[in-house]
């Protein structure tokens, strides 16, 4: 008798509806983007908002790994009057009409999804009677495809990270024996149309900073050089002195100033309008202070094929660690959160370390990791890799791509058949 009144309640349940996969809600607020600028509309942590433009898109993405049916919803109100709304999913438009100026679950669709598929939802306005067309926060799936696990942004304090995407990296492997290493020397070429808003191609990392190019406005571009202090805050004014980074040097027209937020220390950067399919070369040196005790002196070069020479970008030196030329490494990173749907991508060749010596060992080994956005199943749109002439490595990341590479994959790249670079160390500018 009480198998028969349980196997009649689980029927009764499952016949009012339920599902073992519960809905799902994505958060716009950490989830979209303006893919096409028009009138007010913004993306706040609270969703779609100020949408007032019909020629504007909005347009979202998460990732299932299971195929299947999917069911589409839209957490969304009106502050006044009625909307008619416009969703596009794979190819497919589903209109919507809004007329609650409180919040209310509006069903969208219904459709098909293949298993690891990015989605994309678009939004276009297509009248209104009020001020916008509709405030949006939610999408809401449910269905077989819904099933975790699902990749999206899950919660507001990951908004801001989850939407610059994931950041992705090359260590260079340095033979055991190389002893005390002095420079490292690279090469970046950033491919035609890869030079997207936002980017950060760092070519030259250390284990106390970095050295690389960014595109940071249609108009700007830098060559920016960082080196973090030993004392551990985001912000710079608490940097005690003797925890400062001091500056030694800067080439012509070098910025130099104190940077905060990621940790903090001494930046410089010189502004350059580096251009896209072009190969630039970069060379850093770590050394012990010999006129500061307990010391380290980081100084960056870049050479500048217009004027065919070496340039300084600058020196500093860093207290309370002595130390050579650790962790050489590269990566890639979106550093403006309204551009994380863009794909970039970038190439980096011709890798050499000189040591204490003055031996010259090129690297042709790289370890690719990605930062915790992609860990964390945040992003799923990473990759590492080989050029195609296999005399390079390569990076790529954001863009909602649905390849992505596995964490402490290793690579090779072809060794260079021309030696290494030449270098007059003795002419380089503040050495």
């Amino acid at each position: 008798m009480k198998y028969f009144v349980l196997t009649f309640l689980i029927f009764l349940t499952f016949a009012n509806g339920y599902s073992a996969n519960p809905p799902v809600n994505i958060p716009l607020g950490g989830n979209a983007y303006v893919t096409q600028e028009s009138g007010g509309v913004e993306i706040n942590k609270n969703g779609i908002s100020n949408w007032n433009d019909k020629n504007a898109v909005i347009s979202s993405w998460f990732k299932v790994s299971h195929g299947g049916n999917l069911e589409l919803s839209i957490k969304a109100k009106t502050r006044e009057g009625e909307s008619e709304i416009e969703l596009s999913v794979n190819g497919k438009k589903y209109p919507v009409s809004l007329s609650s100026s409180s919040w209310e679950t509006l069903k969208v669709a219904t459709l098909k999804v293949n298993e690891n598929q990015h989605v994309r939802v678009d939004f276009k306005g297509k009248t209104r009677s009020g001020e916008v067309f509709a405030d949006i926060s939610d999408l809401i799936i449910e269905g077989d495809a819904a099933q975790e696990p699902l990749t999206f942004v899950r919660e507001p304090e990951n908004f801001y990270f989850g939407r610059r995407g994931p950041s992705v990296h090359l260590s260079y492997q340095i033979p055991e024996s190389a002893g005390n290493v002095e420079y490292f020397y690279n090469e970046v070429t950033v491919p035609e149309k890869e030079d997207v808003i936002g980017s950060y191609y760092m070519v030259n990392g250390f284990g106390e900073g970095y050295c690389g190019i960014q595109v940071n406005s249609p108009e700007e571009r830098r060559i920016l050089f960082s080196v973090w202090s030993p004392f551990q805050t985001d912000n710079p004014d608490e940097i005690p002195e003797e925890a400062q980074v001091h500056m030694l040097g800067k080439g012509k027209d070098v910025i130099t100033k104190e940077f905060g937020g990621e940790g903090s220390g001494g930046q410089s950067f010189l502004r350059y309008f580096w251009k896209a399919g072009n190969t630039y070369k970069f060379l850093t040196r770590v050394h012990p202070d010999k006129n500061r005790e307990g010391a380290t002196v980081y100084t960056a070069w870049f050479f500048d094929p217009e004027q065919n020479n070496w340039c300084l970008i600058a020196s500093f030196s860093r207290p309370q660690k002595v130390t050579w030329y650790t962790r050489p490494h590269s990566f890639l990173e979106n550093f403006i959160p309204t551009q994380g749907h863009l794909t970039r991508k970038v190439e980096f060749g011709n890798q050499w370390i000189v040591t204490e010596k003055g031996e010259w060992i090129e690297l042709t080994d790289a370890k690719f990791t990605y930062d915790a956005t992609a860990s964390a199943k945040r992003r799923d749109d990473y990759y590492g890799g080989v050029s195609k002439n296999q005399k390079a490595f390569v990076l790529k990341n954001c863009g909602f791509f649905d390849e992505n590479t596995t964490y402490l994959s290793l690579f090779n790249r072809k060794a260079s058949t021309a030696g290494h670079p030449v270098i007059d160390f003795d002419a380089l500018p503040n050495r």
